[in-house]
């Protein structure tokens, strides 16, 4: 304070205002308010990719991942990142979770944790890409579901049937496929490339060939089987599931009862109805198999081969020719294509062009498609087929009653 001439106190001067210059405040409520905008902006931005990537994943074309519940234990922040996490790799997903090419052998310890099963995955070589593989798990609530034992695992597998395939007991079964039409030796060899379980090949062979002991038994309809003959065509071809300690006798055992339960009664009742039993009927299934092409030609070649029994004709099928023949080391095939003159000529009771009737045994394992067409064949009166040349369509056949109309058949071909 100032004092006056007269002794009074002069109030100090205030300060004037300036009317061009804001408050303090105002410049920070400004300052929230833009980074209040910019991280509503970066968040709107987020949620929008997520939402795109997540309807991409939704919408992915056939046969890509897809995604539509997760585990409901994720929080909404964990559900979010990792729809976006793995949406942006479904590509991945579908290759290939290891590398090489063959089934390893896996085993999960009781109470091992996902990071280390993952962890020997990769040393496996069944896995590339953990961070991946675990936050799939993750995302689906299967880290907690994976299962203790040993498994057969192939490293082609992607990782959605990698995670399927760690969680799925039955996976501690190998999968067998037989092939319709195979021979034993085929079968035999099968088993010696993918060597499965505790199945030695080996032994395998040894028994379909009744060279080692086998009870028999159980199968009524090996009862009337000669002593000198296989189990050729009685070892039905499926797809079978066996356990990891299935040994060769088991898996005979298995293929034996399959033939029991799918060659049913009323199909046997129907075999006898073409004035054949069983041995005779598997016999001409293995033929009917091998030589078509078409399933829906099986009942007409069957026909064929019905008419030439019962008017006491030579079969003249080449498969029982290829079947002589035995295995082609050259072309490293157990059916020698084509056949010449000579080769019709070799001295087999399972040469149809050289002995009438039905030969020894079948030839090889019919499928049920092909018993079923011995059992129902077509009603028709032809005695010969060979097969069409115009390329209309591949693997079909020209079917005809005479002589005559098969020579011009045959001649369209040359």
């Amino acid at each position: 304070m100032i004092e006056q001439s007269d002794g009074k106190p002069k109030p100090a001067r205030q300060k004037r205002k300036d009317p061009y210059k804001e408050p303090a405040g105002c410049y920070k409520t400004a300052g929230w308010i833009f980074r209040g905008g910019l991280l509503l902006l970066v968040l709107t931005i987020c949620l929008t990719a997520s939402l795109v990537l997540y309807a991409r994943w939704l919408n992915s074309g056939q046969g890509g991942v897809q995604i539509k519940d997760g585990s409901p234990n994720l929080n909404p922040l964990e559900r979010l990142y990792l729809q976006t996490y793995l949406a942006a790799r479904t590509d991945q997903l579908q290759q290939p979770a290891g590398t090489g090419v063959t089934a390893v052998s896996f085993t999960v310890a009781p109470g091992e944790h996902a990071e280390n099963i993952a962890a020997n995955l990769v040393q496996a070589g069944l896995l590339t890409d953990t961070e991946l593989f675990l936050n799939y798990l993750r995302y689906f609530g299967l880290d907690s579901q994976l299962e203790a034992g040993d498994f057969l695992i192939d490293p082609r597998l992607p990782i959605p049937e990698l995670a399927t395939t760690l969680i799925d007991a039955r996976a501690r079964e190998i999968t067998l496929r037989f092939i319709d039409g195979w021979r034993l030796e085929e079968m035999a060899n099968y088993l010696r490339l993918t060597q499965p379980a505790n199945i030695n090949a080996d032994d395998f062979q040894a028994i379909a060939q009744r060279q080692t002991t086998f009870d028999l038994n159980p199968y009524d309809f090996l009862a009337s089987l000669p002593p000198d003959a296989t189990l050729e065509g009685y070892l039905f071809p499926d797809t079978y599931q066996v356990p990891l300690d299935a040994d060769a006798t088991y898996l005979v055992d298995l293929m034996l009862a399959n033939f029991g339960r799918r060659v049913t009664p009323e199909m046997r009742q129907a075999f006898g109805g073409q004035g054949l039993n069983l041995r005779e009927a598997v016999t001409l299934a293995s033929i009917v198999h091998r030589e078509a092409v078409m399933a829906e030609e099986r009942p007409l070649i069957a026909s064929v081969f019905l008419n030439r029994l019962n008017s006491d004709m030579l079969l003249q099928a080449d498969p029982t020719v290829q079947y002589a023949l035995g295995y082609q080391p050259a072309a490293q095939t157990w059916w020698k294509n084509p056949l010449y003159l000579d080769d019709l000529k070799v001295d087999s009771a399972y040469n149809t062009y050289l002995y009438s009737g039905l030969p020894p045994g079948p030839i090889a394992s019919p499928g049920l498609d092909s018993l079923a067409a011995v059992a129902n064949p077509a009603q028709t009166d032809f005695i010969f087929f060979v097969a069409n040349c115009d390329g209309s369509a591949p693997g079909s056949h020209a079917f005809s009653v005479t002589y005559e109309e098969h020579v011009v058949n045959v001649q369209k071909c040359q």
